[in-house]
């Protein structure tokens, strides 16, 4: 879910994002690079890479032969993202780049990654071309995006609670998390130049910790509870993170931990 013209973080919102996201994001870290089949040795860019969530899982695979690069519009994201970097693989690069302009050469990967980031790219078909462009021949592309947000309970309480809160046109933002349709997605992709395009929808039962911290915590690493602290302070932001809480009661178990279905579209392309 990294940053371009939709989602922006600013303080310590970066390194709240990497505690936050981590529970959801993993899973779907690894369905991607699945995807494309990394080998090792391989070369990779972790488009809009946030943090680097799959930046640092794509080096263990490609291994020390490898090289891995990521790329995210904000510098706030990517200065967490070489803090958290391993070092018992080779550096992996990380450079300030937005996604419509990328400072690579032609042909430069085998393979580009992007985990929650494609829906928020203000200029899809732009963004795609740079990825045919810096994307070997036969080299793989694959990206998720979230799927429906009715498919998604805690997003579905979380929405509610970011309307209520922080009012409708917050909300109406929030909806660009969505955006990444199979259609869109596809259409995109094709017109850039890849073959074998095709979508398909993943699911994982995630565990989450005790929502009582967590829920208010994580709003709080998004750019949407980043707003409803600029307007309303601090206690509407808990109260919003309560609210999630209380929305998803149903499905808590007695410690507090929730275990929910995240669902995102995977789409994949050969070049």
């Amino acid at each position: 879910m990294a940053d371009e013209s939709g989602f922006q973080l600013k303080g310590s919102g970066p390194e709240r994002y990497e505690r936050y996201a981590a529970p959801f994001m993993a899973p779907f870290v690894e369905a991607i690079l699945d995807a494309v089949d990394l080998c090792p040795g391989a070369k990779v860019l972790d488009l809009a890479c946030g943090t680097g969530f799959a930046a640092r899982a794509a080096a263990a695979r490609v291994g020390p032969a490898g090289r891995v690069s990521g790329a995210d519009v904000n510098a706030g994201m990517i200065g967490v993202a070489a803090e958290h970097a391993p070092r018992m693989y080779p550096d992996i690069e990380f450079t300030v780049a937005s996604a419509d302009t990328l400072p690579y050469e032609d042909a430069a990967f085998d393979a580009v990654v992007c985990q929650q980031g494609v829906q928020f790219f203000p200029d899809l078909g732009t963004a795609f071309a740079e990825v045919a462009r810096v994307t070997r021949p036969g080299g793989c592309f694959a990206a998720t995006a979230w799927a429906a947000r009715d498919l998604i309970p805690y997003f579905v309480a979380q929405y509610e609670a970011v309307e209520k809160f922080g009012g409708k046109e917050l909300a109406a933002n929030y909806e660009g998390a969505f955006a990444g349709t199979p259609e869109r997605l596809s259409t995109a992709l094709e017109d850039a130049g890849f073959h074998d395009v095709a979508v398909r929808r993943v699911t994982f039962g995630i565990a989450l910790p005790p929502l009582d911290a967590y829920a208010p915590g994580q709003l709080s690493s998004t750019s949407w509870g980043q707003a409803i602290v600029d307007t309303a302070g601090e206690d509407t932001l808990l109260r919003a993170g309560r609210a999630v809480r209380t929305r998803l009661a149903g499905h808590t178990a007695p410690d507090g931990t929730a275990t929910l279905p995240f669902t995102a579209n995977l789409l994949t392309g050969v070049r």
